[in-house]
């Protein structure tokens, strides 16, 4: 998946003198204007005409060190459906400690105006806006002015990013394909940085060069590794359902910090660590290792296990309590500002809650252990290189009885022993205080599991009635718990249900186990169903699929070069029963259907029978696997097709 092309380690110095090879701003080509489509992809809404970056290290006029990153960007834009690409979000990092700044920003957009004329317009400074995600990002945000059919957009924008840690990286893919695309750094000799390519594609254009003395601070110079890597005639990375973070699967280029040599004293400082490194610095670190001692928050959670007997009394009571006691901020973290002040704030980021839930079940004296995380979005871990800012979440672990649990209580949702599904991508790191740190699999325990079972009595004027039941457990529990939270009231969940069943018609209903996380969630309607004006008719035809019928798939790509991350099983189980008048009888049904996956993968199975007054439909769909690999994908596709097709079917039946 991601593919190393090569390590390059270099000895990197701040450059000053090379000029980067950029693209002359704001000209245009005049078949660029009238181009109706791009050649190597007639499907593509844009393209890039051309696109340049380079970063360099330097001194700045405050005297610090830090890395100016530049971005310059040409787009055409074919039709109106890639108008979305004229607005602008340059995401940057601003905290207490340390602020991105995002400078020298300007765009033009060149189009045809109703009368055949080229005319141009110039981003308008005043139309560009800062705003906050949270308290560690920011944005700057624009729109490029008079998007239309056919234009060309241009912008560019420096972004200074202080110190040398967080080297940008450079993706060579998007979502739209680009004619051409280059990116250049300058590393000077006191930096060591190892690169690495990822991606399928590889690179059209590679050159290292030497530049003599482009770097002098605090009375010390050295040389400079001058990089280029382009590439031209890049495809679109086309997204589909089904993955985890884009950026795993791109064609990009990263910089880890291997060391430096401090430009000013001389001294030597290694950057790259073992793991052995990384355990230590977060056992012994403010924001992490002293959060969960034991007996920190022994005070808080005494009266909590008061009277309870057993160790999965103990860590239920505690997971509730820390589930209910703290809100969580929408703010994803592996470290905590202290899990005393969460508790007292009642509000904290992911990593304060989840720590705080680690350092009161170890006060318990229930062992328990960190694991640290990169969520779905966040992209894969690169286990080779240790490298804790790559870790972007934190949970819990321990074990009860001889069974694992992994715990997150940052969801009041979330029953004990399951994770956010954004959790489960790949493998996360158990850090402990008492042992070495160690990789484990994120697969969840967890399935997708529904039953709906359907009883409905033909009427004589022509209406379905009868009662809907439906069963979720699972993640399945879960996410329809959430749909009915966001509601002020159950009564509020089954009105808005009941508008968007369209021609079924909710009379009565009642749902259980809403609050009991560990059980399945029960919903049961009583209904009628508008099927026909009226029964005066000789023979009449039925789908049997009244809900949740299938009816896209999903997977639409010729072929897919990235595995389809389900991120657990599931599994759905569908039953009707259709008690039919006495003067009617079936005449025909669908066939059953029995399609199932390579090695045990999945399945998909319906059967149809009836015994003259009444008729029984089933179907059940099932899915192994998290994870099916890339030579599997043309099943699975072919498996959703031969689903919807066969909920199409239906039953015809006819007076006798």
């Amino acid at each position: 998946m991601n593919k190393l092309i090569f390590n390059l380690l270099v000895i990197l110095c701040f450059a000053t003198t090379t000029q980067a090879q950029d693209f002359p701003y704001g000209k245009f080509e005049t078949e660029e204007i009238h181009q109706k489509n791009y050649n190597n992809d007639t499907s593509a809404h844009a393209f890039v005409i051309n696109e340049f970056g380079s970063t360099r290290i330097d001194v700045m006029n405050d005297d610090h060190i830090k890395m100016a990153y530049k971005y310059h960007v040409k787009i055409k834009i074919l039709d109106s459906k890639a108008f979305d690409k004229g607005t602008i979000s340059i995401p940057f990092y601003f905290s207490s400690e340390t602020q991105d700044e995002v400078t020298d920003i300007k765009g033009i957009t060149t189009y045809t105006d109703d009368n055949g004329s080229i005319n141009t317009m110039e981003l308008d400074k005043s139309k560009i806006f800062t705003v906050t995600e949270n308290k560690y990002w920011k944005q700057v945000k624009f729109a490029m002015p008079n998007i239309r059919n056919g234009c060309i957009i241009e912008y560019s924008y420096t972004k200074i990013i202080p110190g040398f840690y967080r080297f940008p990286s450079w993706d060579f893919q998007d979502d739209i394909p680009k004619v051409k695309s280059q990116y250049e750094v300058h590393i000077p000799a006191f930096w060591v940085f190892n690169a690495m390519i990822r991606g399928p594609l590889k690179l059209t254009n590679s050159k290292a060069e030497l530049e003599r003395e482009c770097f002098s601070s605090g009375g010390s110079k050295c040389d400079c590794s001058f990089l280029t890597y382009g590439m031209l005639n890049i495809p679109a990375f086309i997204k589909e359902e089904h993955m985890t973070a884009t950026k795993n699967f791109l064609s990009a280029v990263y910089f880890n910090l291997e060391e430096y040599t401090n430009p000013y004293t001389g001294v030597k400082n290694r950057v790259t660590k073992e793991w052995k490194d990384i355990d230590y610095n977060l056992k012994h670190s403010d924001y992490f290792g002293s959060q969960i001692k034991k007996d920190l928050l022994k005070p808080y959670i005494a009266p909590i296990i008061a009277g309870k007997a057993t160790v999965m009394d103990k860590a239920l009571a505690i997971y509730q309590y820390i589930q209910k006691t703290v809100k969580w901020n929408d703010i994803n973290s592996r470290g905590s500002d202290g899990v005393r002040k969460t508790l007292d704030n009642h509000t904290g980021d992911a990593g304060d809650i989840n720590i705080a839930l680690i350092a009161a079940l170890n006060s318990a004296g229930i062992k328990t252990d960190a694991v640290l995380l990169s969520t779905r979005s966040n992209g894969v871990v690169n286990r080779l290189y240790p490298v804790e800012n790559e870790f972007n979440y934190v949970v819990a672990k321990t074990n009860i009885d001889g069974e694992d649990y992994m715990l997150d209580a940052t969801d009041p949702l979330l029953a004990f022993g399951m994770l956010p599904f954004k959790c489960y991508n790949d493998q996360g790191r158990v850090m402990s205080l008492d042992k070495p740190s160690y990789w484990i699999d994120l697969a969840s325990k967890q399935r997708r599991v529904n039953t709906s079972s359907l009883n409905l009595t033909l009427q004589a004027n022509g209406k379905l009635k009868g009662t809907i039941n439906t069963f979720s457990s699972g993640y399945e529990g879960y996410e329809k718990r959430k749909d009915i939270k966001k509601f002020n009231s159950v009564d509020e969940y089954v009105e808005n249900l009941d508008e968007k069943l369209g021609k079924i018609k909710i009379l009565k209903s009642t749902i259980t186990n809403l609050d009991s996380l560990d059980k399945p969630l029960g919903e049961s309607y009583e209904v009628e169903i508008d099927l026909y004006d009226n029964l005066n008719h000789s023979r009449m035809a039925f789908n049997p699929v009244i809900i949740d019928k299938l009816t896209n798939n999903p997977f639409k790509l010729q072929e897919r070069s990235y595995p389809v991350d389900l991120g657990m099983p599931s599994s759905s189980r569908y039953i009707l029963t259709m008690n039919l008048p006495e003067d009617y009888v079936i005449e025909s049904s669908p066939q059953n259907v029995a399609i199932s996956l390579p090695n045990q993968g999945g399945k998909f199975l319906t059967d149809v029978s009836s015994d003259g007054s009444r008729v029984i439909y089933s179907n059940v769909v099932q899915f192994n696997k998290s994870v099916y690999a890339t030579e599997e994908y043309p099943y699975l596709k072919e498996l959703y097709s031969k689903i919807i097709a066969s909920e199409k079917a239906e039953i015809v039946f006819k007076k006798k």
